[in-house]
């Protein structure tokens, strides 16, 4: 079967198909063309005609697992770069899995990457001045740190492929693209500056210990702050000029770094094993290294040749070139340094042995000024405390302040290098196995040299001797040179090759690092570093490489550049640790690592270790490193690295989300954390595009508020059918919701009519306690055209809708004359008119509004309005008071509406919506309905509608108490009032207008009747008649005493209160007002869209607001 498979793979597609005599009915493919029978040939005679039409999505097993088992990762650069240089053809062939085991492709160049120039330069002078014991104290804790480290890597390495790419792949895929760009530069940056500091070991061994007379600037006779100068502008041209040759070497070929690549490491472990020989050989014979010293100060070895005083040749007391370095001549009557005279000269042997003891004196820390004399422990001295201290240049000083963080940041370079093997994983014949075995072996290795160093070193070598940073007082000596066998330029050499081959990795490794973060593109700048030579090697990002290495050569101080790339490896570090903890705790399905010897305790204190460490190290540097982190991951954020990786910070958004939901389950939210969460009711066009984009712009500047926001849209159809339009319908969204800078969630409901879609929308929008509280739509717009009468309906509906659920509604009338977002008012209004309390929304949409910047010049202005029998100076001082404790800034307006009679044109207007509203009825009867609408027409004018004194009506009296007889199940439209709420107040007919009509009491059915007239002419243009020239309307106009009452009544509460607004607001920015509430049954839905337009008419912006049934807003704290 796999035979089969592979033989039809092997061609470009399997046999050719035209030849073969197969009708096409025998074809596993139903209606396929040609190229589908020739796919599908594969799979003739397989037994696989179930799953025969997802063959495409969903291949056969066996052809996963070929695909699989040849699958081959690509090296992190050096190795592919170095076939291609020496064979033109190499792109085109496969990539032949490599064959590397763990002690040649991860063992060794861990073990290489980690023992360099820290353990020759300056492992003695550490143990010298930190004692043996505080010096075994951070070597343990570094040491530990990476342990940890590399515990949690061989966990992440192990947990599937890791392709090229090793410790950024591991720390991106695992945290994120933000994470994994901050931790990628501070990795590159680490390994960069890495480099920088194995140059500036190999200028100081090449300048101090091999050929110092090649220093540009001599230091001879020069002292102090002279001669350290003189040292850095040497490193500086020196290091400048060799890392120009590395720079050259490495983009000439890698080739060459990776055949000298074990000659290095076979320097380092010829060094070391040279160090250990001579540690042996001290037990029996120690070598002979004198140190002189005057009184307890020791002696510059350079300065004379004879560790006396003077001398005696025969009778004769001759002066030695110390005495003349002391004094002003060479007699012995010449006046000399007083601590010269009042002290004696001694020679002390610089390595005793093992055997000698002097591990006892060297188990404490000895710290020093910068510029203080070394002093040996032990020897009395003589020492006057107010005299000066003279001839400076001839004792061994302290070049440096030395404290324990100090030693800290410079020792710990020294335990880096632990990724070494992670980064060839691309190299290795089996990662899963060789990565965390040989990692941890050359940690364990390297840990075990370090700490028998620290003992040794302190156990064989003076004091004096450990803290002679360069040697001064041995001749000139590599201090651990002088412990090794059989000579000291062993060592010297070793490390000598050792660093530059150090460097020539760094110089390597970290343009690949950069090259590989380029193309990931998560950072936009970094992008043209992605590109290269025609063979991949990485031209730019070496260059930008060298570039960044040639500042830490400019700091010139081997011991300034340590702590920085301690920084950033220890940032890299922690973040590993956190990895690991993370994908620990969350339990994510795919965390299955292949390396069990992990737990999240462990990575927590790993990462605990790496914090520390850095703060350690250097407190500034440290916060420089977070700083430089952190704004490269909001810069990544920013840019919106839209990279989807499965990593962990993804987990824990998911984690977090679910337990708030949870929490937000328990109960409804406290008024003090009411906020609206909005559902934006979008329409769109035939070609799915949003047709009133300014709903967004409003939405938009609601979100002072910082709740949900939903966009949602209904498509008309079946999913099946139209899931392709809901595609292009959320795309459309999601690309205003960008534009406007809306941040929610875009969500498409198909179905088959509008109506039931919306309705889909109100109901399950959100999750959870997490849901809208609030809908935004705008008013329907021509909804008196017969074409648009659907989206009337719609409307009505969703007004409906959301009073049942209990949910506030905004309704933006005239919504294409509201601002975009980039408009500003510089002055101007927003008014609030406050007919009824609606739980404070109209309070606090303004609020919210005028934090936006469209909006924040604007004033807010409250009005509410006062009937007859209430007291508009105290309803004034009272609103001032609420305002007060509310913390609202408002100007406050008390209107003053009194009842007086209804006008003509009060009437003419009802008169003219139920007219209209009879012909839409008609338009949508059935026969049925059409006859029985001529019987019930028939009813109404066989009855006899009497006029009733209006003085008989109580004042207070409520609309329902006008119907008698109804029934519970249909309830008269008078019920509905023209502003819903719990403290609504009925506007009634003046009681003491005599021209008011009032009809008799009548039956449900026929209250609910409208009169259908012929006159037409005169409903279409209605003329405004002055109320005080009419004596008897009804003489006048017969047709109005058929209207519905309750009609009349609410036409001429809309007509007025629209008069005192326009008179108040025509020039406010905004308009924000009560919205009455939708007729209880469905016979006057015409009617209420005209009571709406009658309400705001003549106003430019209109926000009609409904409240969901709650408190939004609240006086206590």
């Amino acid at each position: 079967m796999l035979n089969n498979l592979t033989e039809c793979e092997e061609g470009d597609g399997g046999p050719n198909s035209q030849g073969d005599a197969t009708s096409k009915e025998s074809s596993p493919f139903i209606n396929s063309s040609t190229s589908d029978v020739e796919k599908s040939q594969q799979y003739d005679g397989k037994n696989m005609a179930l799953f025969e039409e997802e063959m495409d999505t969903s291949p056969m097993v066996s052809s996963l697992l070929s695909s699989l088992a040849n699958y081959s990762n690509l090296t992190q650069g050096s190795k592919e770069h170095e076939e291609a240089e020496n064979n033109e053809e190499a792109r085109k062939k496969t990539v032949q899995a490599p064959r590397m085991g763990t002690i040649m492709g991860v063992y060794l160049p861990c073990m290489q990457n980690i023992l360099g120039v820290i353990l020759f330069l300056r492992m003695t002078w550490l143990v010298g001045v930190g004692g043996v014991l505080g010096t075994f104290f951070i070597v343990f804790m570094c040491c530990s740190t990476t342990m940890l480290t590399a515990i949690s890597m061989s966990a992440i390495a192990t947990n599937g492929v890791v392709p090229a790419g090793g410790s950024y792949y591991m720390i991106s895929r695992s945290l994120g693209p933000e994470f994994g760009g901050a931790v990628g530069i501070c990795f590159y940056l680490g390994t960069t500056f890495a480099g920088a500091m194995y140059i500036l070991g190999c200028i100081e061994i090449l300048l101090i210990y091999i050929v110092p007379a090649a220093a540009i600037f001599k230091m001879e006779g020069l002292e102090g702050a002279e001669a350290e100068a003189a040292l850095l502008n040497n490193m500086r041209v020196y290091g400048t000029i060799v890392l120009s040759f590395m720079a050259l070497v490495v983009f000439v070929g890698v080739k060459y770094v990776n055949k000298l690549a074990l000659v290095f490491l076979a320097c380092v472990v010829l060094s070391i094993l040279a160090v250990y020989a001579g540690v042996i050989k001290t037990s029996f014979d120690p070598p002979e290294f004198p140190v002189c010293v005057l009184g307890n100060r020791t002696l510059m070895s350079k300065g004379f040749d004879i560790c006396a005083k003077t001398i005696e040749r025969g009778n004769a007391t001759l002066t030695t070139k110390l005495w003349r370095a002391f004094c002003d001549s060479e007699f012995l009557n010449a006046t000399c340094d007083e601590y010269f005279t009042n002290n004696n000269i001694s020679q002390i042997q610089g390595i005793p042995g093992v055997t000698s003891g002097i591990l006892a004196e060297n188990l404490f820390s000895t710290f020093m000024e910068k510029n203080s004399i070394l002093e040996k422990r032990g020897i009395p001295a003589i020492l006057d405390p107010e005299a000066p201290v003279t001839n400076t240049n001839r004792y061994v000083m302290a070049d440096i302040t030395s404290f324990f963080t100090l030693l800290v940041g410079i020792y710990f370079p020294s335990v880096t290098g632990i990724m070494a093997g992670s980064n060839r994983s691309g190299d290795l014949q089996d990662a899963q196995k060789s990565i965390p075995i040989g990692t941890i072996l050359a940690i364990t290795t390297t840990s075990i040299i370090y700490m028998s160093s620290v003992i040794l070193f302190g156990a064989c070598v003076d004091g004096v001797v450990l803290r002679d940073k360069f040697g001064e007082g041995v001749n000139g000596n590599l201090v651990i040179g002088t412990l090794a066998w059989p000579s000291p330029w062993v060592i010297v050499f070793g490390s000598f090759f050792s660093t530059c081959g150090a460097g020539l990795q760094s110089l390597t490794g970290a343009p690949r690092l950069l090259q590989a973060i380029a193309r990931d593109a998560i950072i936009p700048f970094l992008r043209v570093f992605g590109h290269g030579k025609a063979n991949g090697e990485p031209t730019w990002a070496l260059l930008l490489t060298a570039c960044i290495c040639e500042i830490g050569i400019l700091i010139a101080s081997l011991d300034a550049v340590a702590p920085i790339l301690s920084m950033f490896f220890l940032m890299c570090y922690m973040f590993v640790n956190l990895a690991c903890a993370l994908q620990t705790l969350l339990r994510t399905p795919n965390w299955r690592p292949r390396f069990k010897f992990y737990h999240w305790a462990l990575s927590l204190l790993g990462m605990s270790l790496c914090l520390t460490l850095m703060f350690l190290c250097s407190w500034y540097y440290a916060i420089v490193a977070m700083v430089i982190a952190s704004c490269i991951y909001k810069y990544i954020e920013f840019c919106g690295a839209e990279k989807e990786w499965g990593d962990g910070i993804r987990g824990i958004s998911l984690s977090a989300a679910r337990y708030a939901l949870m929490r937000l389950e328990e109960g409804p939210p406290h008024t003090k954390n009411w906020r609206p969460q909005i559902l934006v009711l979008m329409g769109l066009d035939g070609e799915q595009n949003v047709e009133q984009p300014r709903l967004l712009s409003l939405t938009s500047q609601l979100k002072a508020g910082k709740g949900l926001t939903i966009v949602g849209a209904c498509v008309e159809g079946t999913y099946l059918n139209n899931q392709p339009q809901a595609q292009k319908a959320d795309q459309s969204l999601r690309k205003l919701m960008e534009v406007e800078k809306v941040k929610g969630f875009s969500q498409v409901v198909i179905s088959s009519n509008l109506r039931d879609a919306t309705s889909h929308l109100i109901q399950a929008g959100g999750l959870g306690g997490l849901r809208h509280n609030s809908v935004l739509v705008s008013f329907p717009k021509n909804w008196k055209q017969a074409e648009e009468h659907h989206r009337c309906r719609n409307f009505i509906q969703v007004v409906r809708e959301t009073t049942a659920a209990h949910l506030a509604l905004l309704v933006p009338k005239n919504i294409s004359a509201y601002p975009s977002n980039g408009e500003r008012f510089t002055e101007g209004h927003i008014d609030v008119w406050w007919i009824v309390h609606d739980g404070g929304m109209l309070m606090l949409l303004p609020f919210l509004l005028r934090q936006h910047k469209v909006w924040r010049k604007c004033k807010m202005r409250i009005f509410t309005v006062a009937q007859m029998d209430d007291n508009s100076i105290q309803m004034k001082k009272d609103l001032m008071t609420f305002l007060y404790h509310l913390r609202f800034d408002a100007e406050v307006e008390v209107v003053e509406m009194l009842d007086n009679d209804i006008a003509a044109y009060t009437y003419e207007k009802t008169l003219m919506m139920e007219q209209r509203s009879q012909i839409l009825k008609e338009m949508h009867l059935t026969k049925n309905e059409r006859e029985r609408e001529i019987q019930s027409i028939t009813d109404v004018s066989r009855g006899s509608i009497r006029r009733k004194n209006p003085s008989n009506l109580h004042p207070q009296r409520s609309i329902a108490e006008e119907s008698v007889g109804g029934s519970g199940e249909e309830k008269p439209e008078e019920e509905v009032q023209l502003i819903q709420g719990k403290n609504a107040t009925p506007t009634p007919t003046s009681p003491t207008s005599p021209t008011a009509p009032t009809p008799v009491t009548m039956s449900p059915g026929e209250e609910m009747q409208m009169t259908w007239t012929d006159d037409t002419e005169k409903a279409n243009n209605p003329a405004v008649v002055n109320p005080e020239s009419i004596k008897d309307m009804f003489n006048m106009k017969p047709e109005w005493e058929n209207l519905n009452q309750s009609n009349v009544r609410r036409m001429h509460h809309a007509q007025k209160l629209n008069e005192v607004i326009v008179k108040k607001s025509q020039e406010a920015k905004l308009v924000l007002l009560n919205m009455p509430g939708p007729p209880k049954n469905r016979t006057g839905e015409e009617n209420y869209m005209e009571f709406l337009e009658v309400l705001t008419e003549g106003l430019n912006r209109v926000l009609l607001v409904r409240g969901g049934g709650r408190e939004v807003i609240t006086i206590y704290s």
